[in-house]
């Protein structure tokens, strides 16, 4: 399979609300179908047909198996790839612009279940749409980028003791010159 055929058929296999939350799940833990399923109220078959998409993409990694009642079930991780761009870098406009709506459509989802303590829920929004000079759109993305992977490399099993449920969702590019001019 070519680079390109592969970041297609990762965006294709994240271009589903379900499989986005299992990526969010397996980057802390190593879990079973099983297991996943129960995590996300859904059927055992759903997880593990989901789950299979994502390790055929290379999404997910076997990271253990397990004997349970006399057959062998699988546990898998995602491992975060901060050098792995998503949704953008090679992949057709297509199949980016489905990873920008699958992402843009879990918001208000995940929004509705955050935490509304008075003094605990914090949140950040921002939209941009601006001007800038080279080198604060590098420093930014940088930043965003940093942040991103500091995350993922924190994640732990879901209710790990002294942890929170948290929620990142990013979309940061750089905009085409509506008049077609560089700068």
């Amino acid at each position: 399979m070519s680079l390109e055929e592969g970041r297609i058929s990762e965006l294709r296999a994240t271009a589903h609300p379900l499989r986005l939350q299992m990526l969010s799940l397996l980057t802390g833990a190593e879990l079973s179908a099983a297991e996943v399923a129960r995590e996300l109220d859904i059927t055992q078959a759903n997880a593990s047909y989901h789950l299979r998409l994502l390790h055929a993409a290379g999404l997910l990694e076997v990271a253990a198996e397990e004997t349970v009642r006399g057959g062998k079930a699988k546990k898998y991780r995602h491992v975060w790839d901060a050098e792995r761009p998503k949704g953008g870098g090679t992949s057709s406009d297509d199949e980016s612009l489905a990873y920008a709506r699958v992402l843009a459509d879990a918001i208000p989802r995940r929004y509705a279940e955050r935490e509304r303590q008075p003094g605990r829920a914090r949140g950040q929004f921002t939209d941009a749409e601006l001007w800038v000079e080279p080198e604060v759109w590098e420093r930014v993305f940088d930043l965003l980028a940093e942040a991103s992977g500091l995350l993922h490399a924190s994640a732990r099993p879901p209710r790990t003791e002294g942890t929170v449920r948290a929620n990142l969702s990013v979309a940061a590019f750089r905009m085409a010159d509506p008049k077609g001019g560089t700068r």
